[in-house]
């Protein structure tokens, strides 16, 4: 691959909201731990001692949402009870809801539990949302 074709990472970081960085302390998640890498063949989001990578051809939808309630998203990664759906979130304004084409391990180590989706409250949600769709070719 050439200098002029090779796809540098994209880092983004989250937004955090001070009392999501207080609840979100207790579980071991700080800004230093908290990150998504993004380069030409997938994604790479770390939130603490949890993490989930996909090629970005596995993604088929991106949407922002929001707002969130408080109680439903901080602290640890967060598992949606109907449907296994997978949150990292550190404020509750805005965020990025990524849907894949096949389900991804992430909330546990062995990776029997698989999450068809994830959202993520990052800083440059406009930005994040914008690479992710290109990068996946959608376009």
């Amino acid at each position: 691959m050439s200098a002029a074709t090779e796809i540098v990472t994209t880092r983004f970081r989250f937004s955090y909201e001070p009392r999501y960085q207080r609840a979100n302390r207790l579980f071991g998640i700080a800004p230093q731990n908290t990150w998504i890498d993004i380069d030409g063949r997938e994604i790479d989001a770390h939130f603490g001692r949890w993490r989930l990578r996909t090629p970005l051809a596995n993604i088929s939808a991106v949407e922002i949402t929001g707002p969130y309630r408080f109680f439903k998203t901080a602290g640890p990664a967060r598992l949606g009870i109907t449907d296994l759906s997978i949150t990292f979130a550190t404020n509750r304004r805005r965020g990025v809801l990524l849907t894949f084409r096949e389900k991804v391990p992430a909330i546990e180590p062995f990776g029997v539990l698989r999450h068809p989706e994830l959202t993520v409250t990052i800083a440059e949600i406009d930005a994040f949302a914008k690479l992710i769709r290109e990068r996946a070719d959608l376009d």
